[in-house]
């Protein structure tokens, strides 16, 4: 089992590589109530086009698949929900499907062995049929529907689609009701079987664990499985450029919501040290362009062009990278036409070290009070792991980011030619 430990939150984790490949994972926090599991596969919206390992062709499946395998796994053959079993026994359980990952988890005080029974009972058992998949088609397109009428999801969909013209993140991770319509049980087994091998899979755990002990726990809770080689994913080949400059889509709002959104390079290969030094360069730049306490938040404030602060993002995996500002504004044209000024200015001028020292501490100060909630711990090992990065490395890297980084990415990815502009505007 390897140790990893950093000094600065005082936390150690323990990795276990089992024999089926699965990866395990323990933070412990000795003296906590609350024990927190979330166990994830490296499957998530955009993997609709791989090759099976042992077989040579192409398997293609419908869109939104991975989403609607996981609204699946919950049903056993009996006629129970796994959901409710353990809402039953009193435990927060909960599960979700991203563009590159699906995580099944719960969070408990009490019955902790009773629940992670139940958990890699139901992960491990999957129960397909004819009229249970028929069934969720029209649970899922319900969902579909819902989410097309959410503003904040269409507003993030449509800058995406303004920046992807080919990669399937582009591509509702619901799919959309044409798409689920083509799903049937044959093709969940198989991306089940693909997918939801151990080798493809990580289990993390944060609570108050003896490390050994629960890692035995688990692997007694294991099925065995033969080794698998890698599966082999195919994304389609995506230009540089940006596809449409602006989307703007008329909804039931009350006030205006954007995105300014800027296209990136994948840089699949970089090194994990590289990864995260370029993430928390992108962090501190953009909290010093229009972070809340910026010269140019608070002008935008004073001038009732920002309700609120923005919401400052950047995603990356292997297939794709992007950052994203989103907000409220009476006027989004004119929030993005200062932006662009504020951009220019600092290109041209730099960044003081003052704000930069200062902007820099609080970017530290974040990542060290993620360490007080046993959910946020497990979920960003998770997140982090399929992204091929320790947690711990955000903390460790952060006295090698410099000003010169944080310019350089300015200069490398804040681009005229890269940037889109979503809008969702009230219907007239």
């Amino acid at each position: 089992m390897q140790i990893v430990e950093n000094l600065s939150v005082k936390e150690k984790v323990y990795i276990d590589k089992l024999e089926n490949g699965l990866t395990v994972m323990v933070i412990p926090k000795k003296e906590t109530q609350k024990k927190y599991v979330i166990w994830g596969t490296n499957y998530g919206s955009v993997d609709n086009e791989f090759i099976v390992p042992g077989e040579k062709e192409i398997t293609k499946v419908p869109n939104g698949i991975a989403h609607f395998l996981e609204h699946k796994m919950f049903e056993q053959p009996d006629g129970t929900n796994s959901l409710d079993t353990l809402t039953a026994l009193g435990v927060n359980a909960n599960a979700y499907t991203t563009n590159d990952h699906t995580a099944y988890l719960f969070e408990c005080t009490d019955n902790f062995y009773e629940a992670l029974d139940e958990l890699m009972d139901y992960v491990q058992h999957p129960y397909f049929t004819d009229e249970n998949v028929q069934k969720e088609q029209g649970i899922i397109g319900q969902e579909i529907m819902m989410y097309d009428d959410y503003p904040s999801w269409k507003v993030y969909l449509n800058a995406l689609q303004a920046m992807y013209k080919k990669n399937p993140i582009r591509i509702d991770i619901t799919g959309t009701i044409d798409t689920i319509s083509k799903i049937n049980k044959e093709l969940l087994y198989k991306c089940y079987s693909t997918f939801y091998h151990p080798s493809n899979m990580v289990m993390v755990l944060c609570g108050d664990f003896e490390p050994e002990k629960i890692v035995q726990e688990i692997k007694k809770r294991l099925l065995k499985k033969e080794s698998q080689s890698e599966i082999k994913r195919i994304y389609p080949t995506e230009p540089e450029e940006i596809n449409q400059k602006v989307i703007t889509e008329n909804m039931e709002v009350s006030i205006p919501l954007f995105v300014i959104g800027y296209k990136m390079p994948e840089e699949a290969e970089q090194t994990e040290e590289r990864k995260i030094i370029k993430h928390i360069a992108i962090e501190i730049l953009l909290n010093i362009l229009i972070g809340k306490s910026s010269e140019l938040y608070q002008k935008l404030y004073e001038k009732g062009l920002l309700l609120s602060e923005p919401d400052l993002s950047f995603d990356f995996s292997k297939s794709y990278a992007y950052i994203m500002i989103t907000g409220q504004s009476n006027n989004p044209e004119e929030v993005e036409k200062e932006w662009k000024k504020q951009v220019e200015k600092y290109k041209t001028n730099g960044i003081s070290e003052e704000e930069f020292q200062r902007v820099k501490k609080t970017i530290y100060g974040n990542y060290v009070k993620e360490y007080n909630d046993v959910g946020d711990i497990a979920r960003m090992f998770l997140a982090d792991y399929f992204k091929g990065i320790n947690s711990f490395g955000y903390l460790e890297q952060y006295e090698a980011v410099s000003k010169d980084c944080v310019e350089d990415v300015l200069k490398q990815y804040l681009l005229e030619e890269k940037e889109v502009l979503s809008i969702v505007k009230p219907k007239v």
